[in-house]
């Protein structure tokens, strides 16, 4: 079992540690700056491929879809109407269902509200986990 170090000691390690790095920034700021013969090339970005969904990811992040579209039968409370099925539907259309509430040219508050939190990946995977349900 491990003792807890005497206040004294943690005072001097607390006041030493900020002072040794302080003086290793200066050595470094005061040593001449290496000579290069040509700059360094410029980094180049590389071009976003479609984004992979990954299913195990997405099973993890579908536990609270599982409320509304996990019941059979279920009816919201609020406007009277069917919640649908997601569950075996393509995963480009729930992809592009979850981009729509994104961005708002799909229109249901709860559903405009979660998917504000997904990023591209998140939707993916969601998409790729739920196409695989039967």
């Amino acid at each position: 079992m491990m003792r807890p170090l005497p206040l004294a000691t943690c005072l001097v390690l607390f006041a030493f540690v900020p002072l040794v790095g302080v003086h290793a920034y200066q050595q470094a700021a005061d040593a001449p700056a290496p000579q290069t013969a040509e700059p360094a090339p410029a980094a180049v970005a590389a071009p976003a491929g479609p984004v992979v969904g990954d299913p195990d990811h997405g099973r993890l992040l579908t536990y609270t879809c599982q409320g509304c579209h996990g019941v059979t039968g279920y009816k919201n409370a609020y406007p009277s109407f069917r919640v649908p099925k997601i569950g075996g539907q393509s995963a480009e259309y729930l992809s592009a269902a979850l981009h729509g509430y994104k961005q708002g040219t799909r229109k249901h508050p709860t559903m405009q509200a979660q998917s504000e939190s997904f990023s591209d990946q998140d939707i993916a995977d969601i998409a790729a986990y739920l196409s695989t349900l039967k």
